[in-house]
């Protein structure tokens, strides 16, 4: 059982490290390029940190283990609201002002991706229809952040002294997209593998783990660009984050994932989690309402992400 555990937690760390590393090279090349730093935050950083989850996703669906695919992406939702944005409130100098109008737009979509997602699991499966729906969805989104006008100043995964001497392509960010790419391929496999041989070794359901350990080690990568924009000063970028990462996961990692193999699940353990996440989406949105969330708002997340644990675990 260790053995397994230990399994896990490296192929875990491995899948998040390859996602960074992914994701820097990958923004440093945008850029040199001559992208501009809101494409690049949208494009690259915005998926980038949600690597995890869809690598993750995908390999689940092809080796046939799709509760560990909802799991992720409710766990995760759940987590990027209730955990990451309480954190995020807690270490922000000062109250999350939502007064810019992409935030409430973001939270708009935020909250139909959610609404989108339970519906399509009240049956106890998301089919292929329902996964294009989704991802017509998610496309909806892209086509928005397009057309619309945001501001420069995007989350960054690198330093402003590195991006300033980003003059020409490099070839070693290159090779390092290359070598962190099959480093998220072999680290989402046995994480993926991992969590099966727990759950056949303890006796607990793929889902279980998949909504505890698994998202909250998946959601990582948003909860270091988060933390770390909101410490620089800027908390609404981390919001931006946030809420970006949510509506990828319900829009895109459900809807590919649907696509290779319909996703089918066990209602008695999904059902808490839906519950869960549509309060977090509909309690985010009402506190929103005066456009800003302060740092006691954000311990109440925080309380709320471990009830969310007591229950699913059946601790509480």
């Amino acid at each position: 059982m260790l053995l397994y555990l230990a399994i896990f937690l490296g192929s875990l760390t491995l899948l998040i490290f390859a996602s960074k590393y992914f994701t820097e090279a990958a923004e440093r090349i945008g850029l040199s390029l001559k992208l501009s730093p809101f494409m690049v935050g949208v494009v690259i950083v915005a998926v980038g940190t949600s690597l995890p989850e869809l690598i993750s996703g995908i390999i689940a669906s092809v080796d046939g283990h799709s509760e560990i695919v909802i799991g992720n992406v409710l766990g995760a939702n759940i987590s990027n609201i209730f955990l990451i944005l309480g954190v995020t409130t807690v270490v922000a100098k000062r109250s999350i002002q939502l007064g810019k109008e992409y935030i409430f737009i973001d939270l708009h979509f935020m909250l139909g991706a959610a609404a989108f997602l339970i519906l399509f699991l009240l049956d106890g499966q998301v089919t292929l229809q329902e996964g294009i729906i989704l991802i017509a969805g998610f496309l909806v989104y892209q086509f928005y952040l397009v057309s619309s006008e945001k501001p420069e100043d995007m989350p960054t995964l690198n330093d402003e002294k590195t991006v300033s001497k980003l003059k020409s392509l490099d070839w070693k960010d290159i090779v390092i997209v290359l070598i962190s790419a099959l480093g998220i391929f072999v680290g989402a496999k046995y994480t993926v593998q991992s969590v099966v041989d727990m759950a056949n070794a303890w006796n607990v359901d793929q889902g279980l783990i998949s909504l505890t350990v698994l998202s909250l080690g998946t959601t990582l990568p948003e909860l270091a660009v988060s933390v770390s924009a909101a410490r620089a000063g800027n908390p609404e970028i981390a919001v931006g984050n946030i809420l970006g990462s949510s509506i990828f996961n319900s829009f895109m990692v459900t809807g590919v994932c649907s696509i290779i193999k319909p996703i089918d699940m066990d209602m008695s353990l999904t059902q808490t989690s839906m519950i869960f996440l549509g309060v977090a989406a509909v309690f985010f949105y009402l506190l929103s309402q005066d456009k800003k969330v302060s740092r006691w708002e954000g311990m109440l997340f925080l309380l709320f992400y471990v009830v969310f644990i007591l229950k699913i675990s059946g601790i509480g």
